[in-house]
């Protein structure tokens, strides 16, 4: 039996498999103020759904996975460990200065604040010392002006140490050293080397990863720590495991040791899981997965079969927030989502999100408190929801509060009806979440309209067919696990792990010795990774890409070795092509006589836990009719009588003919006018133009 937990900023979704195969998905409040608590509430919820006690669930439990945004909250808030940051003499300022001042920003635009550095200028010390770019030591690490520098960090409160020397990754000597001095003279005080979490060339994502990794270990070493021992005290007897910001998994106690894994963690199982249901349903690998909550619109490209991935993500706001400068599933995020509140500016305009009326006091139409109109009093008061049937914390909704919120805080600023008005926040939703698709798309390369869109997350199903209807793609695919889509991913993660290197080589003056000794050193640390880590793994896999640009550019870009060596001028001139092929891909040209360099070298090394697919979701006793109707507003074409149907009451390749709606567990899908709908053979119901 295994258990996958994902905490969101308003719902935390448990999935459980059982000896079957079957999937049980549970839905419960998440609890911004004992996350740990919440986990336990979705553990006794499945629980209680079995008939059991939380002591014998939990007992039966091989491997229980957690996905939680507890890291980047604390980034976000500001509540991270009070931490120092150690670099080299003349470099204070890398945190300040960035990579190129305000780049991203508008430049003339100053009622933009500069954004402040993770970690304040006078916590900063200047370690004399200098190595160059090849390795040499130019000026001797002065350790005794080091040990000085220590002896001042008690008494300015510091609870961790950040360390980032210029060219670490050429030579760590220096930084090592500074390692076993913290040690010595501050013992117990965590820190980090830059060159050890995050071997990365430039200097900028080096320092800015070293310093969230160790402003995150006092927080989350202690949340994990009571995490496990409130689940062991449970009755846990498996093993406990984290989802990383790669969309993979390592032990609970690994990422405690580098917390920096856990920055976007709960949305990064969504991609893998869409990407399984996309070649699942139609064979091809291009897909389009968004995962809608209740705060938040998580946007994530497949592209040939293979997940997007970048270097550059940021926590917070791109060029305002920090960049974590680490390999990270492409992930883009806005504040989208079933919470989000709706207003009207001063100039007419509305708006939607990005603020959310969260977990509490959610929407008005719960009954909570909530005095704001939100997406889901919107999808309310159109008929989209059933206001009789119970919904979240078990009683039923209430339209009238969901109308009046509309009316007085849309309808009312806007001159039009409160179902017009209910309407205009759906098409400024749709709207916002197809400019974050398209911005993903372009990044990428990827053409929207020759791509499926798979739909997850308990908000996802209101509008997005609407979304693939806008951006021309042929097909949405709503998993039956898709209002827990992010959380269903975690039972096909795999235990991962990558390692890096630098080492710079020129195509036209290859060093094959230097290549292979770096590749084969990299894959021997995967090989000692698959031996401790994934000592319980059906197959293990280890793929290797370097990082390569035309000499003379600044970026770089990922190209996967179809080898373990290089053995031959023909592998070199195979890379060369490869490529020239993907730079074409990304930016409709290449430049085939230009020499090539190679900067990075990676290897990452993938432990599958499972030999099986995602499971069916469990059935339930619905009796297969479609006797139920509702009324339902569309826009342009006002209220129509539908026909409701239950998903897990359709038979294999039964149609819905639009409009219609179908409800599944924890989420309901609009079919939209022009637009039908069949239950595919593995469970899913896809949607497609009628024309189709």
């Amino acid at each position: 039996m295994r258990i996958v937990v994902d905490t969101g900023g308003t719902f935390t979704d448990l999935v459980l498999e059982d000896d079957d195969g079957l999937l049980h998905l549970h839905k419960t409040p998440s609890r911004p103020d004992d996350p740990a608590g919440a986990v336990l509430d979705a553990v006794g919820v499945a629980a209680s759904a079995r008939e059991t006690t939380p002591g014998a669930l939990l007992s039966q439990v091989e491997i229980f996975v957690y996905g939680t945004t507890i890291a980047t909250n604390a980034v976000l808030e500001n509540t991270t460990a009070r931490s120092a940051l150690l670099t080299t003499q003349g470099h204070p300022d890398i945190l300040v200065m960035r990579e190129a001042g305000r780049m991203g920003l508008g430049r003339f635009d100053w009622t933009i604040p500069y954004p402040d550095p993770l970690v304040p200028r006078d916590l900063t010390f200047e370690v004399p010392e200098r190595i160059d770019h090849a390795g040499a030591i130019l000026t001797p690490l002065n350790e005794a002006a080091v040990v000085d520098m220590l002896a001042d960090l008690p008494g300015r409160d510091v609870e961790a140490i950040a360390v980032s020397l210029i060219w670490s990754t050429a030579n760590p000597e220096h930084e090592l050293a500074v390692g076993r001095l913290i040690e010595r003279h501050l013992p117990g005080l965590p820190y980090t080397l830059s060159h050890q979490i995050n071997p990365s060339l430039r200097e900028y994502r080096r320092a800015s990863a070293s310093a969230l990794d160790a402003s995150l270990k006092p927080l989350m070493s202690v949340y994990l720590d009571e995490l496990e021992a409130r689940l062991r005290e449970a009755g846990l007897a498996g093993r406990l495991l984290m989802v990383t910001s790669k969309g993979a998994l390592l032990d609970a106690g690994a990422v405690a040791a580098a917390p920096i894994h856990a920055l976007r963690s709960g949305p990064a199982m969504a991609p893998a899981a869409g990407r399984h249901y996309a070649r699942d349903e139609t064979g091809e690998g291009n897909a389009i997965v968004i995962d809608v909550g209740g705060t938040t619109c998580d946007v994530s490209l497949v592209s040939g079969d293979r997940m997007a991935w970048t270097r550059e993500s940021w926590v917070g706001q791109p060029y305002i927030g920090h960049m974590t400068g680490f390999p990270s599933l492409d992930i883009r995020s806005i504040g989208s989502g079933g919470g989000s509140l709706a207003r009207v500016d001063r100039g007419g305009l509305l708006h939607v999100g990005p603020r959310s009326a969260g977990a509490v006091p959610g929407p008005a139409c719960y009954g909570l408190g909530g005095d704001g109109a939100t997406v889901t009093d919107a999808a309310l008061v159109l008929g989209y929801l059933d206001a009789e049937a119970p919904f979240a914390h078990g009683r039923p909704l209430d339209l009238e509060a969901a109308r009046d919120v509309i009316s007085w805080h849309v309808a009312t600023p806007l001159g039009i009806k409160t179902e017009e008005a209910a309407a205009a926040i759906m098409a400024v939703l749709t709207e916002d979440m197809v400019s974050i698709v398209d911005q993903c798309a372009v990044g990428e390369g990827l053409d929207p309209a020759a791509a499926t869109l798979v739909a997850g997350g308990g908000a996802a199903g209101i509008n997005a067919v609407a979304i693939a209807a806008r951006l021309g793609s042929p097909r949405t695919i709503f998993p039956d696990t898709g209002a827990a889509l992010s959380a269903a991913g975690g039972h096909i993660a795999e235990l991962s792990a990558e390692h890096s290197d630098i080492h710079v080589i020129h195509c036209g003056a290859f060093d094959l010795e230097g290549a292979n000794t770096v590749l084969n050193t990299l894959i021997a640390r995967c090989e000692s990774f698959s031996a401790d880590a994934g000592h319980d793994a059906q197959e293990v896999t280890t793929t290797l890409f370097a990082e390569a640009r035309y000499t003379g550019q600044i970026w770089e870009i990922e190209i996967p070795l179809r080898q373990s060596a290089f053995r031959s001028d023909e592998d070199v001139e195979q890379f060369r092509a490869d490529f020239d092929a993907r730079h074409e891909a990304l930016f409709a040209h290449s430049d085939p006589d230009s020499d090539i360099e190679i900067i990075a070298w990676h290897a990452r090394v993938a432990c599958r836990l499972r030999d099986k697919p995602i499971g069916l979701v469990a059935g339930g006793s619905d009796d297969g009719t479609m006797e139920q109707r509702r009324s339902v507003f569309f826009s342009g074409t006002g209220w129509h009588d539908v026909p409701v149907a239950r998903l897990s009451s359709l038979e294999p390749e039964q149609r819905v003919v639009g409009p219609a709606i179908v409800e599944a567990a924890f989420t309901t899908i609009v079919v939209d006018p022009g637009m039908v709908a069949e239950r595919s053979l593995s469970g899913s119901l896809v949607v497609e133009p009628s024309s189709a």
